[in-house]
């Protein structure tokens, strides 16, 4: 009995995994994730552009990090209907592959427009800073993601009642303020697609795992953590006796 349902269990998530609602999501998906990496290394190629030793100038570092913030809150506001407004496989649990597939189209294409555009201008890559092993940056990258996948759960919670404009406004904050943490030393990607992207267009993979082992796992956490720990479902009957 279980060996014929599981053929019909697979048939009916394929089935609905093409739909026109989730086709929607997907060109949703891949339209949020290239605007927020368009902004977000665009930022980076424009402050290289201006200054010439970007790397150790601390204003290079702040415009970075408000270009991803402010990218980041617009991308998931616009998405957020449609898709979720995820723009980060760290966001989308495993199983959403198109979703995965969607993100690092649009990161790729994001950063292929840029080198097209800017007339062959170098796209950045996320690196590790010399002094710093691979599995620190990946626990940094993770702590990172961890700290933004929290607030996404916390921010897109319908328990919490009604966010509007609030929600995405935080998560874009927290990238933001995460990226002024961590930039020096990482880059502050905490986004396996735009990581991929700007690796794939820029011709380098050097430590590409950091960028996928570390925030895959520290939003995996993050998720367990809000969902059956910190806010579990149970909390919403209790607080309801209590009204």
């Amino acid at each position: 009995m279980l060996t014929k349902m599981a053929p019909n269990s697979l048939s009916v998530r394929l089935e609905e995994s093409f739909t026109r609602n989730a086709l929607r999501s997907y060109l949703a998906e891949f339209i949020s994730t290239f605007i927020f990496v368009f902004a977000a290394v665009g930022s980076a190629m424009s402050s290289r552009k201006l200054m010439p030793d970007a790397t150790s100038d601390p204003s290079s570092l702040l415009v970075v990090a408000l270009a991803n913030a402010f990218a980041l809150s617009s991308a998931v506001y616009i998405a957020a209907g449609i898709s979720g407004g995820h723009v980060n496989p760290a966001v989308t649990i495993p199983t959403a592959m198109l979703y995965w597939i969607s993100q690092m189209l649009g990161a790729t294409m994001a950063c292929l427009f840029l080198r097209v555009t800017t007339v062959g201008q170098h796209v950045p890559t996320h690196a590790i800073a010399e002094e710093m092993t691979g599995f620190g940056a990946s626990v940094l990258e993770g702590v990172l993601t961890f700290a933004l996948v929290y607030t996404v759960y916390a921010a897109g919670d319908p328990r919490r009642g009604p966010l509007g404009s609030i929600g995405p406004l935080a998560i874009g904050l927290i990238e933001g303020a995460n990226v002024l943490a961590a930039g020096p030393f990482t880059g502050g990607s905490m986004n396996p697609a735009s990581s991929f992207g700007s690796a794939l267009v820029g011709g380098t993979f050097k430590n590409q795992a950091v960028y996928w082992v570390g925030p895959l796992i520290g939003g995996a956490l993050a998720g367990l953590l809000y969902d059956n720990v910190v806010f579990p479902s149970q909390d919403t009957a209790i607080s309801q006796v209590g009204v």
